[in-house]
């Protein structure tokens, strides 16, 4: 009896858990992912808003990028974070990349799921946040990689 009772519970707990599976940077199991290695020069015009802290900048897609590019912040006089533009929360769709708006959050078209930009907390919808790679600055270069 045991046993028969075991067997269908015990499938039903793998499937669950294998459905709920998210890998190990905290983005959904559909997440594509990407080489990102980019080289940002701060003193080119495209960059001229990292300047400041709290400034960001778009990058366009390209093949070490990212899917749909990324978003640099400078969160202090030598730090910077890098986000990947696609949400984290779910799987890639036509609506579903990452904007800055009011210049402090990070905004989700497709259900307006909204972060912090500074640090990338989530704020509503969304319970994780955005894939986050390394940025260091070096001189006036940032080097974004993963």
């Amino acid at each position: 009896m045991i046993k028969k009772l075991f067997s269908p519970l015990f499938l039903f707990i793998a499937c669950f858990l294998l459905l709920q599976c998210e890998n190990g940077d905290k983005t959904i199991s559909c997440f594509p992912d990407s080489t990102i290695n980019v080289t940002i020069n701060l003193d080119l015009p495209k960059y001229q808003n990292l300047a400041n802290i709290s400034g960001w900048a778009y990058i366009d897609a390209g093949p070490l990028s990212g899917t749909r590019g990324l978003i640099i912040v400078r969160t202090g006089q030598y730090e910077f974070k890098a986000y990947d533009r696609n949400a984290p929360h779910i799987c890639p769709g036509t609506n579903t990349t990452l904007e800055v708006i009011n210049e402090i959050y990070l905004y989700c078209p497709e259900d307006k799921a909204k972060w912090i930009l500074s640090t990338g907390q989530p704020l509503e919808v969304a319970d994780r946040p955005p894939k986050t790679y390394n940025a260091q600055m070096v001189g006036n270069t940032v080097y974004i990689s993963h």
